[in-house]
């Protein structure tokens, strides 16, 4: 059976875009989430988290953009659950894009690092 596929997307965004071009170009059909208009909820991210296998949530936000410097999130006391409560309530600190299927996802920046979640062609 197929993996069911999410794509969290910012149309805005180049690498975004590209992520989605991947998909369509390999006839993958994926599920995508503005995430800025629907912004995903807390359970929502430390679900991404946990399936990207990372060991920081600041790997999957946005640490250059100026939201990140005025929130002061990188302050060394905050722990993961506060960088995603951030994350839940500013969405535009998320990472794009973000490929997820059911057990598993990647940040596609480069957008290369998705292709470890498609079928192989």
């Amino acid at each position: 059976m197929p993996s069911e596929f999410i794509l969290y997307h910012n149309n805005r965004c180049s690498k975004s875009r590209a992520a989605l071009s991947l998909l369509e170009e390999r006839g993958i059909q994926a599920k995508v989430v503005r995430y800025l208009d629907t912004p995903p909820d807390l359970a929502t991210l430390e679900e991404l988290f946990r399936k990207l296998g990372l060991e920081s949530v600041r790997d999957m936000m946005r640490v250059k953009d100026d939201l990140y410097k005025e929130l002061a999130l990188d302050n060394p006391e905050l722990d993961n659950h506060a960088l995603l409560q951030a994350i839940a309530e500013h969405p535009a600190l998320l990472e794009r894009p973000i490929l997820a299927d059911a057990d598993r996802a990647a940040i596609g920046r480069p957008t290369e690092n998705l292709e470890t979640l498609l079928p192989s062609s």
